[in-house]
């Protein structure tokens, strides 16, 4: 038996229990601040404590992490997975619990990354959100014109587009007539629809309040387009340091491009070691059917929680890989569609299936070659 010690975290306090060896157990409280973090390591130290296990609560965990980081045997738990029974619970029985099932091996420690892995993580992680401000964004630029009822989103595939954005632009510099406003719309929209129609749609009734949140909104949308063009480069800067050879293997699959390649390495690292197969991965990600049979019935084939993050990257990978006529996954996706199985749940299967391809091109080291 090994000398462990378990970590009930919390915002403001951490509660400690060392399991030694020969049964006994020692407990304390620290605060979260740096200096008892490092008091709580030393005593930890002294104790000769190999192996540390902590609960995944919220991301207090990851300033503790930091500071035991290189000193013990770190393993970060799924609280799910370490439960106790119902009953009388506190703090200290807590971090009891997780040294005692630590010490008895019956815990498996989650997939934590390294520190370079975790700094793509954030700036991949910024760039996801902020494509969700972008898209809010957007949507508050079409109600503003809506409110000006100027209705040319009727007649646009894209808000975000280009012809919105040009005439957003001449409607802050006080152009309002429909007969320049209609110069922004793309020739191909001019013939679907005609000229008249469009005219109608972009004949409006413009004030001044409308045109001034119009320019608020349109610096919105500049600011978090350079906020994203930034951490962008800063993923780039990284991997092109340290992980340029994959990089390189992931673009040789269809569907994935340099941003693609970088959003795959940050989440799920550079190596496949952490995962023992193709299908760890998958489920790890959260793209595999779930099985959920009882009495022979079929409940439920629906897709797993798992990585949100890795989930959004590989499905638009395949929707890009599903459009690559050259590709496997153009022909894979045109048969699954033909079987009349649905388009959304056609592209989970060929994300499933890119990602294997990943696996199996970061783990062999070797490109993608179609047999």
């Amino acid at each position: 038996m090994k000398t462990v010690c378990g970590l009930d975290i919390h915002k403001d306090s951490v509660f400690v229990c060392i399991l030694f060896a020969n049964g006994q157990k020692h407990e304390k409280k620290f605060g979260v601040t740096t200096p008892e973090l490092e008091e709580m390591r030393l005593m930890m130290l002294s104790s000769n404590v190999v192996e540390v296990a902590m609960e995944s609560t919220s991301i207090y965990w990851i300033p503790i992490w930091r500071v035991l980081e290189g000193y013990f045997e770190l393993k970060l738990v799924n609280p799910y997975f370490i439960k106790q029974l119902p009953g009388r619970k506190s703090d200290v029985k807590d971090a009891h619990w997780i040294a005692t099932v630590l010490q008895k091996e019956l815990i498996r420690g989650s997939y934590v990354p390294d520190e370079r892995i975790r700094a793509l993580r954030q700036y991949g992680r910024y760039i996801f959100r902020h494509i969700r401000r972008k898209v809010t964004c957007q949507q508050a630029i079409d109600r503003q014109l809506q409110r000006c009822n100027i209705r040319i989103s009727n007649y646009l595939s894209d808000i975000g587009g280009k012809a919105v954005e040009k005439i957003v632009d001449m409607l802050i510099e006080g152009k309002t007539a429909c007969e320049d406003l209609i110069k922004c719309v793309h020739t191909r929209t001019k013939k679907k629809h005609g000229m008249e129609v469009l005219k109608q749609a972009l004949t409006g009734y413009v004030q001044q309040v409308d045109i001034d949140m119009l320019s608020l909104y349109k610096e919105e949308l500049n600011l978090i387009n350079r906020q994203i063009e930034e951490a962008l480069a800063k993923m780039l800067d990284i991997c092109k340091e340290h992980f340029s050879d994959q990089m390189d293997l992931l673009q040789t699959i269809p569907g994935i491009k340099e941003r693609s390649a970088m959003m795959i390495i940050s989440e799920a690292g550079h190596d496949m070691q952490p995962f023992q197969s193709a299908a760890m991965l998958v489920g790890w990600t959260g793209l595999k059917p779930r099985n959920d049979e009882s009495a022979g019935k079929v409940k439920s084939r629906k897709i797993t929680h798992g990585n949100k993050f890795l989930k959004v990257a590989m499905t638009q990978c395949a929707w890009a890989a599903s459009r690559t006529k050259s590709s496997i996954f153009h022909a894979r996706f045109n048969r699954f569609v033909n079987r009349k199985m649905k388009r959304q749940k056609a592209i989970i299967a060929i994300a499933r299936k890119v990602l294997v391809v990943v696996w199996y091109v970061l783990s062999q080291k070797h490109p993608f070659k179609a047999i």
